[in-house]
């Protein structure tokens, strides 16, 4: 299998609801999001030796990255003080979670809801997606086949 990998760069704050330290506060992150394509061709590639054009990654999920989450806070649909918040259209940028938003979770969100819509109609799917929450911690959503 041959897959291609882009990296996107993107802050965001977020809480993580039911914490037991400090990140139970509303705090940001510098994230870098890695995501991992692979296509149905035969040989892996398509006719001039790609998997796809990196640019497209990053005009697809990149794009999608930049309208939903960038410079935006992330809270989960379950918390009542950051949903309390939202609520209603504050005039905050913010993005409803169905899950807490940690890092595992998020990275989980990409990989089996957001990829998958944005890249129906190519040959092309997203294998692994990786999110860098600081340099030293991050998590990884994969796809076995």
């Amino acid at each position: 299998m041959i897959t291609c990998t882009r990296r996107i760069q993107f802050c965001a704050g977020h809480r993580v609801y039911g914490h037991e330290s400090k990140c139970a506060n509303p705090h940001g992150h510098n994230y870098v999001l890695f995501v991992e394509a692979f296509a149905d061709y035969s040989d892996g590639v398509d006719d001039i030796g790609r998997v796809i054009d990196f640019s497209v990654l990053k005009q697809k999920i990149g794009g999608w990255i930049e309208e939903n989450w960038d410079h935006g806070f992330i809270y989960f649909s379950g918390d009542p003080e950051m949903t309390k918040l939202f609520f209603g259209g504050a005039a905050y940028k913010a993005f409803e979670l169905p899950a807490n938003p940690t890092a595992e979770n998020m990275a989980t969100y990409l990989l089996n809801h957001v990829c998958p819509k944005l890249l129906v109609n190519t040959p092309v799917a997203v294998r692994r997606v990786t999110l860098y929450e600081t340099e030293n911690c991050y998590a990884t959503a994969e796809v076995f086949r």
